[in-house]
């Protein structure tokens, strides 16, 4: 394992061309993109000036086949074809790491993000390798998640915490819901108040399909009280026991995760990370499987844009 890693920089210097979209754009179709990524597992394209008119011809040549963020968890804006806001959380705090839908039974192969607006300061996308991080948090907590991480998600019917299952799902219709819980192997109960409430085992490491890597996959400090960065959602866990916050995680035969285990592992990802600076413009592209992505704190106006594309499942 390359301690030292980081993400691979493409600029116009380095593979001979002329620095525009455009050219990004036929550039990227005629080289073997996916081998690219997997032995560089994250690649970062500056100079090329790409403006938000020009994003979609680079993102078909980034992402053969661009996904909806169904059944994703964080808050986010649609804004174009199967292009989103990054997560809109307040500026001050820091987004743990996390591979993105790692608790879903289906999960993107692929993350793009787009600069079009950079931060004041600070808002950098930091990433980390999944191999050190899984090497990092120790035999005692990988030993413990070794069964998987059993998530417990509640989806208000139109008003309350978090997300309504509508927004989730991306749909008004139940039996669309049902129909792709049923195909993820969750079991779900839709409650009196309109709510929906879902339950679903994942493994906490999985093995990247080309490479064999074992990697930290998982968002359990994210869904575990012990991981909510701001005073507002602490406080929640006051006054709410677990099982009824918008989301929760337990250990797979459902007995509690302690609050150390949490901190611990949400603090080494942040610590282990690489920082991607964003210029307006830059393009950043993930392996999902081999690398986790967060989010520094910022100042000033910051507008990343995110898409993903393939499926890969546990």
């Amino acid at each position: 394992m390359n301690h030292n890693w980081k993400p691979r920089e493409l600029n116009p210097d380095e593979i001979g061309t002329a620095a525009n979209a455009a050219a990004l754009a036929e550039y990227l179709r005629g080289i073997d993109l996916a081998a690219l990524l997997t032995a560089e597992k994250a690649l970062v394209m500056r100079g090329f000036g790409v403006a938000p008119g020009e994003l979609d011809d680079v993102l078909d040549a980034l992402l053969p086949d661009r996904l909806a963020y169904v059944h994703g968890n964080s808050p986010r804006t649609k804004v174009g074809r199967n292009v989103y806001t990054s997560t809109e959380y307040p500026a001050a705090l820091a987004i743990s790491m996390h591979n993105e839908m790692s608790y879903a039974s289906r999960w993107p192969t692929r993350l793009a993000f787009y600069c079009e607006t950079a931060p004041g300061s600070g808002g950098a996308t930091p990433v980390i390798d999944g191999e050190l991080w899984l090497e990092s948090v120790g035999p005692e907590i990988r030993e413990s998640f070794a069964d998987g991480v059993r998530y417990l998600q509640n989806l208000h019917g139109g008003y309350g915490l978090g997300k309504s299952w509508q927004q989730t799902f991306e749909t008004e219709d139940r039996s669309v819901v049902e129909a792709f819980l049923a195909e993820s192997a969750a079991t779900w109960e839709w409650r009196s108040d309109g709510g929906l409430r879902i339950e679903q085992l994942r493994p906490a490491f999985v093995r990247h399909p080309v490479t064999g890597a074992e990697v930290w996959f998982n968002q359990a400090d994210q869904w575990h009280p012990a991981g909510l960065g701001d005073e507002t959602a602490r406080a929640l866990t006051q006054i709410m026991p677990p099982e009824d916050l918008p989301q929760s995680a337990t250990f797979a035969d459902g007995s509690p995760i302690p609050d150390e285990y949490i901190t611990k592992i949400r603090d080494l990802g942040l610590e282990k990370a690489v920082d991607v600076d964003w210029h307006v413009g830059d393009l950043l592209l993930i392996d999902n499987v081999l690398v986790g992505h967060g989010r520094r704190p910022f100042d000033g106006p910051r507008r990343v844009l995110v898409a993903m594309s393939g499926t890969d499942e546990a």
